[in-house]
């Protein structure tokens, strides 16, 4: 996997490239967003990290520009602007994720997995996880013959463990992304709505890693 980084910080550029490096992933990084291509290759770019505020310019631009000529290669925008408006226009403009400065490394390696994994899956319109069918773009789901009835948020919590069949995802982690663009979930809603989930599509598929969070056996 190669990730294109463009950060002007040097101190978190190197921190970043280390962290990647560890993860067996292999990165370019860039400061300018004169440097930054034209276009991003699929064929070589698994991943873009982009910051918004470059010096000689703006990662919205950069951002717009790619996805006006139809590149769909995952970017995950990494900014210190924590404004609603700032998120809004980063995932309404084609992020595919949003991360705070500061933020956890792990946190931020958690996510590249889990855009890289959406992105693989987007050839596909239906996830097959066992007896559970899932279909994005139809807001519908199934196990066996039988479709089962989530509500939106539901739906949404499904989603993000099937992103990682057999991995954890932490509440922290559930607590942004089920409410990117207002303040983090309560853990006591989490724990609400992974109730009810079991319940629907079977209390055995969801399993609980205490005192971290929740997999969705694959």
């Amino acid at each position: 996997m190669h990730i294109l980084l463009i950060e002007d910080d040097l101190d978190l550029g190197r921190a970043l490239q280390s962290a990647l490096k560890v993860e067996g992933l292999t990165s370019e990084w860039l400061r300018r967003a004169v440097d930054a291509p034209a276009t991003v290759d699929a064929n070589t770019i698994d991943c873009v990290l982009l910051d918004l505020t470059l010096p000689d310019g703006s990662g919205f631009d950069l951002l717009a520009r790619w996805r006006a000529q139809g590149q769909q290669v995952p970017v995950i925008v990494i900014t210190a602007r924590s404004a609603v408006e700032d998120r809004l226009a980063g995932l309404d403009g084609g992020a595919d994720d949003f991360v705070i400065k500061p933020f956890a490394t792990a946190e931020l390696l958690s996510r590249i997995r889990a855009v890289l994994r959406r992105s693989a899956r987007q050839a596909s319109e239906r996830w097959v996880l066992g007896e559970l069918v899932i279909e994005p773009r139809r807001h519908a789901v199934q196990r066996g013959d039988v479709a089962l009835d989530l509500s939106p948020r539901e739906f949404q919590l499904l989603l993000e463990l099937a992103r990682e069949p057999g991995v954890v995802v932490s509440k922290s982690v559930l607590s942004q992304r089920l409410d990117p663009l207002g303040e983090p979930m309560d853990f006591a809603a989490i724990e609400v709505h992974v109730s009810n989930l079991r319940r629907k599509i079977g209390a055995e598929l969801i399993r609980t890693v205490r005192g971290v969070g929740y997999l969705l056996q694959s």
